[in-house]
Parts: structure tokens; sequence; C-alpha cells
């Protein structure tokens, strides 16, 4: 299953989209380690979307607004 990223799309950004949680990124970026050298996705990359196991708690979670990364600060 494939995802096409957005303009200004990362791996955190596209794993809080989809299940909620950035802690999923490493999941998208060992799926996809041709991209993993891309910081910022210009558009139109297909991602493979790995089969992920959410936890419990994961559907449970509020999502708010994300916290700025570290290395964007």
């Amino acid at each position: 299953y494939g995802y096409k990223c957005s303009n200004g799309e990362t791996f955190d950004s596209i794993a809080r989209e989809l299940w909620k949680n950035e802690k999923y990124a490493a999941d998208l970026m060992s799926a996809n380690p041709e991209l993993t050298g891309k910081m910022m996705f210009t558009g139109g990359e297909k991602v493979y979307l790995p089969v992920i196991e959410l936890t419990e708690g994961d559907m449970d979670e509020t999502v708010t607004e994300p916290e700025t990364a570290p290395w964007r600060e």
C-alpha cells in the first residue's frame, strides 16, 4: 500500500496523520530506506506504508498540536 506525499510533509507528519503518533515514523523510515535522506518531501513521492500494529493506548490518545521537532528550533 502506498501514500503519495505532499510538499512539506515529513515521516513524522505522515505517522502523526495516519496513526496519530510520531513514534511510527521509524517504521516508515525502515520501510522506505531510499527516502531517508530527505528531511522534507517535495511532493509526489510514494511512501510504502508498512503494516503497523497499534497498541491499545494509541487509539485512545488525544491528538494535540505537535511540538516543534528539536532540529527545527
